[in-house]
């Protein structure tokens, strides 16, 4: 094993780990969903990732990293080691085994689920949350976590028959902002609109075919006050029930010749033109 650089503890690495060590085959198992949900646990990839994760106390569980890697980011595992966070050394093709993609950057965090319920995250009074209902991509779903972070949101809510925000190309998209938001995940998406109407949110429902137009949402002033946007299926858009039990069905205006405007795309207009009028 190298020296440790910059004052990483020797004595807090082991390893070097192979795809074979349990330790390593246990924490692979995370890239299926039922072993996340029985493990409460995910795997988060790459500095950038594991940055974030070590800034939110308690989530990251163990770190795993190549020899070349734990130098370049000495300071991340220098950060884990002094809070106890064990950091394991791999070799390669362990880290390989654990990395979900193609260039793998050399770490992998193991983290623990992140979830809030949502009365909790709607008692911080949040005044811009965003819901996901039946979206299935999870590269669409990481994108407008990302992006309502962004905007200010203080709560994303995983509805119904949402892909898992612990996915691993959804950690990816989110770009650390998984960690930064409250994450929500619940099984009846019209509950939690009640419970939005509940703590004083005008729940708004996007639609292609809606009968408001953001424009003129806009311009009346009526997305100045405590929003919840509501978010469908990239196919098929939202369930008609959703889209009936909102306060409003929204379009986004097309000025020019293209035919729709794709769900992360459509997700930055709505929660761009909130936070502006929020602000």
């Amino acid at each position: 094993m190298q020296s440790p650089p910059h004052g990483r503890r020797l004595d807090a690495v082991v390893g070097p780990f192979t795809p074979r060590t349990p330790r390593v085959v246990a924490a692979r198992r995370l890239q299926r969903r039922r072993d996340r949900d029985e493990a409460g646990r995910f795997l988060a990839e790459g500095p950038q990732a594991v940055r974030e994760a070590l800034e939110r106390a308690g989530t990251v569980v163990e770190l795993f990293g190549t020899p070349t890697a734990l130098d370049r980011y000495a300071d991340l595992a220098s950060r884990a080691a002094h809070t106890d966070v064990p950091v394991s050394e791999v070799t390669d093709d362990g880290l390989a085994a654990l990395a979900e993609t193609v260039a793998p950057q050399g770490l992998v965090a193991v983290c623990r689920h992140l979830d809030v319920p949502l009365e909790d995250a709607l008692a911080r009074g949040p005044r811009l949350v965003a819901v996901l209902a039946g979206i299935r991509d999870p590269g669409n779903a990481g994108t407008v976590l990302r992006t309502a972070d962004a905007a200010g949101a203080g709560a994303v809510v995983f509805a119904g028959d949402t892909v898992d925000p612990y996915n691993g190309k959804c950690v990816r998209s989110s770009a650390g902002s998984l960690f930064h938001v409250d994450v929500v995940r619940a099984p009846d998406p019209l509950a939690v609109l009640a419970a939005l109407r509940a703590a004083g949110l005008t729940v708004l429902a996007t639609t292609g075919y809606g009968d408001s137009d953001l424009d003129d949402l806009i311009d009346y002033g009526r997305l100045a006050a405590p929003t919840g946007w509501l978010f469908g299926s990239e196919a098929h858009g939202l369930a008609e029930e959703l889209a009936a039990a909102a306060d409003a069905r929204v379009r986004v205006p097309l000025h020019g010749r293209a035919e729709s405007l794709n769900l992360a795309a459509a997700a930055a207009v709505c929660l761009y033109a909130s936070a502006r009028a929020l602000r």
